[in-house]
């Protein structure tokens, strides 16, 4: 699956990872105890994998894996790929679970939730634990685990991928107005008050699209209140009715209010923004690492040596740090503990020691681990931010990341909204807050 694709599901992602605690889990007939997936009694007989149909990129690097790197491993125990639509996934997860019938690996699920459930249930191998038994705890980029964590509350999945988010900026239009990369909110909102003087679109962002607007949102609570900021209102120990969490609301709302987002944000798509950006109208845009493939194309005409990036900025007297990029790990893959023994203990070596590789190498995607062939080639821009992920080692989630499907739906659907000043920043929070109903 090539980066575009990839941004095409990670889209596509975004409210099914909402879905979580939308229902209750039916996880009945499950134990803790010991057998193969299949009923061995002695872990699993095939290296079965449970994708999700729309994403073919970890089958494609699995199957290439069986027969390359991997090819000892697979005769040992062969790969066998099934498939099932992810409008329909969590619930196949959860009836194989209730028939204590998990295939070996699969994606752990559109819900962050359901696969916490899982191993509450002790289903789930502890990804951290084996890896430092198998000696390959290294070949798991410190940053991707931190993003693990984050989700699921402990290391219980392999990051596929890892996609970080931050400011793409055009240095060229910086440049030429006299504007350093900033690190700070009030170095960013100056810069974008000299674009705006100077003719400028400061920012181009997808209103219709939702999320690029709340990321922001987000990220500027990260920034001042820490990187614990929304899992506090997951808890119920805050409400984003607070004063601290309305100001994150109303520093993207002035950034609106001041026209940065150029004309008619609300109706701008995906590949509308994008295309602004890489048609040089607008000097920044926040997206994620997924969008490498559009600035490494032809088709970008300011050209990608014409790109730079930097991680959301600091808030003055904030608790985050801009150490702290924003990441998500595309389509975590969780290991059933009953299905485990030597042989998938071997296949997960293997994968942890030549995943990276192939995922960067074979389809331009950056993966949560490691790469470990230095002839794997790919574009410099790409090379820098993987450098940039190598040497992190702490991330936040994103705005909606531990919300459910009706207060994801709401935030994204109101922040073209927020921007344009057709509600308050109290309103916004208060619509989303509502959802949530803690």
């Amino acid at each position: 699956m090539t980066t575009a694709r990839t941004a095409r599901l990670r889209r596509s992602l975004v409210p099914m990872v909402a879905l979580a605690g939308a229902g209750a889990l039916v996880l009945t007939g499950c134990s803790a105890g010991g057998g193969g997936s299949e009923g061995s009694g002695d872990g699993a007989s095939e290296f079965t994998y449970l994708s999700l149909t729309e994403n073919t990129a970890v089958a494609d690097i699995l199957t290439g894996l069986s027969t390359g790197a991997c090819k000892a491993e697979n005769d040992a125990l062969p790969l066998k790929i099934t498939n099932q639509p992810q409008a329909s996934f969590d619930q196949q997860l959860q009836l194989l679970a209730g028939q204590d019938a998990l295939p070996t690996i699969f994606a752990a699920g559109n819900t962050p939730q359901l696969a916490k459930d899982l191993n509450d249930n002790g289903q789930l191998l502890d990804i951290q634990s084996t890896f430092d038994d198998l000696g390959v705890s290294d070949d798991l980029l410190p940053a991707a685990t931190s993003t693990i964590e984050s989700l699921y509350g402990s290391v219980i999945a392999l990051p596929t991928e890892f996609n970080v988010e931050g400011l793409w900026y055009n240095k060229q239009i910086l440049e030429q107005n006299g504007i350093t990369p900033p690190t700070t909110w009030d170095e960013l909102t100056d810069a974008a008050a000299t674009l705006k003087a100077a003719g400028v679109q400061p920012f181009s962002a997808s209103g219709e699209q939702g999320w690029p607007l709340t990321r922001l949102v987000g990220n500027y609570l990260f920034r001042t209140i820490g990187p614990d900021a929304l899992q506090k209102v997951a808890d119920g120990d805050a409400k984003l009715t607070d004063p601290e969490y309305v100001e994150a609301a109303a520093a993207v709302a002035e950034l609106g209010s001041e026209g940065y987002f150029g004309e008619g944000v609300g109706s701008i798509d995906y590949d509308t923004s994008l295309n602004t950006f890489t048609t040089g109208k607008a000097a920044f845009l926040y997206m994620g690492s997924w969008a490498l493939s559009a600035f490494n194309a032809d088709t970008n005409e300011i050209g990608a040596e014409n790109i730079g990036f930097v991680a959301f900025p600091d808030v003055a007297g904030g608790e985050g740090s801009n150490a702290q990029l924003a990441a998500n790990v595309g389509v975590p893959i969780a290991v059933s503990k009953k299905a485990y023994n030597e042989k998938v203990g071997a296949w997960l070596s293997c994968i942890a020691d030549n995943y990276g590789a192939a995922s960067l190498g074979d389809q331009g995607v950056l993966s949560g681990f490691t790469v470990n062939d230095d002839a794997v080639e790919v574009p410099p821009l790409t090379a820098e931010l993987q450098t940039t992920i190598d040497e992190s080692s702490d991330s936040v989630l994103w705005f909606e990341a531990l919300f459910d499907a009706q207060a994801t739906t709401t935030s994204q659907t109101n922040a073209a909204q927020l921007v344009t000043g057709a509600i308050t920043p109290e309103q916004f929070m208060e619509l989303v807050q509502a959802d949530l109903g803690n």
